[in-house]
């Protein structure tokens, strides 16, 4: 009897630590950028940590920066769990930098109806740039580097390099047939029930009855997600262009140079993360010349036609080396080439003018005006009616009353005339 109370003891321990057994969860959406690769590596750490059965990183990109594909890729290799990568739900895509992050993972699993591939790299001028040299170097490295990856999954690194420099791409089914991913699974039990007794890196995976336990984004992750975008540089551009040069050409309202200033640093940081390419920049720099120049020698608006066409182009190549979902769209280029060419004519031009037409009120606009003196004038002083008012008047040569003055200064509440000879 006691004999079967310790059998049951055992069975029953047994059966609490199967349950007990949990993998890791985490949610990939959108363009793969540097918050991502970061978000994969603290997740890889904390799955570790808890001694997961494996992490499950759930996907679906249209692609994104290959620098950062190839962060996770390293955080892939460094894992001491093994980690899962499961494009889904149906309809989904690993395209372009997604190709990378799956055939780099230890399992790599599609839901029905998904697909894979096109992962082209994109040259340093633009897509389809094959005629450069650097474009050359860059899809043979490109290449190179994904059938390493295949090669190190036992995956097949023939159809891998076809999908660099072909753009080849597939559906999950193909790629299950290809040896391109190891299984399709329709959802997250269905996948968990297949990963059930696979043995990787020597480790036998336990899932049929785990739990499953997602990892959130932290909050500077989702900040840095939102922050690290196209979209949010180009707005920052153009904060620093209006808020520098508002302050130029309107001395002394001290804020926009401020928040100009600020937004200027944050475009330098986003430069050294984000694949800007340097001919856009140097349009955009060219725009803004032409804008200013316009300005203050007026061309009938040649200078500013050209600085719009320079601008909008400078922004439509700005980031035409990133990955997919790294572009800039016509919704965006086409409103902010047509803000900055009002606000330079609007604004910065009236701004300007401002600052050059003639005094308009005042005292200083009664300098140059002609009068007859009230009182004979001399340097002991005398009086004058101008504007209204009566003024003090003081002349180095004696005037008399009813002769008439120009007015040529002022000391204090005095004015300074002389004779007004023909």
């Amino acid at each position: 009897m006691q004999h079967w109370h310790f059998i049951t003891g055992v069975g029953i321990f047994f059966t609490m630590a199967v349950n007990a057994a949990q993998v890791g969860l985490i949610t990939i959406e959108g363009a793969i950028g540097p918050a991502t690769a970061s978000y994969v590596s603290r997740a890889i750490d904390h799955a570790s940590a808890r001694h997961d059965e494996c992490l499950i990183l759930q996907l679906n990109t249209p692609g994104g920066l290959l620098a950062s594909a190839d962060d996770i890729k390293q955080s892939f290799y460094a894992s001491r769990v093994p980690v899962v990568v499961f494009v889904s739900p149906t309809g989904a895509a690993a395209a372009s930098a997604g190709t990378f992050i799956t055939l780099a993972a230890d399992i790599a699993a599609m839901a029905p109806h998904t697909r894979i591939g096109a992962a082209h790299p994109v040259g340093p001028t633009g897509e389809g740039d094959t005629n450069s040299v650097l474009w050359s170097k860059a899809e043979n490295d490109t290449a190179a580097d994904i059938k390493n990856i295949a090669e190190k999954r036992g995956r097949n690194a023939e159809w891998a390099v076809s999908a660099v420099r072909r753009s080849d791409s597939i559906t999950s089914e193909e790629a299950l047939r290809l040896n391109v991913i190891d299984l399709i699974a329709e959802n997250l039990p269905d996948l968990l029930r297949q990963l059930d007794g696979r043995e990787v890196g020597g480790k036998t995976l336990h899932t049929a009855q785990a739990g499953i336990a997602e990892i959130p984004r932290i909050a500077s992750e989702k900040v840095f997600q939102r922050l690290w975008r196209p979209e949010v540089m180009m707005l920052l551009m153009l904060v620093a262009i209006y808020g520098i040069i508002g302050e130029l050409s309107s001395p002394g309202a001290i804020l926009p140079g401020v928040v100009g200033s600020i937004a200027l640093l944050l475009v330098l940081y986003m430069a050294a993360i984000l694949p800007v390419n340097l001919a856009g920049l140097a349009l955009l720099g060219l725009a803004v010349a032409l804008f200013a120049v316009d300005v203050f020698a007026p061309t009938h608006g040649i200078l500013t036609a050209g600085g719009a066409v320079s601008f909008f182009l400078g922004l439509l190549m700005l980031f035409n080396r990133a990955g997919p979902g790294f572009g800039l769209s016509l919704q965006w280029i086409l409103p902010a080439t047509l803000l900055t060419a009002l606000f330079f004519v609007f604004v910065v031009g009236k701004g300007v003018r401002a600052q050059f037409r003639p005094v308009q009120s005042g005292a200083e606009t009664m300098i140059g005006q002609t009068v007859p003196a009230l009182s004979r004038i001399d340097m002991q002083g005398g009086w004058v009616f101008i504007e209204g008012e009566q003024w003090n008047a003081v002349s180095a040569m004696p005037v008399q009353a009813g002769q008439p003055v120009e007015i040529i200064g002022r000391e204090g509440l005095a004015l300074k005339v002389k004779p007004k000879t023909d």
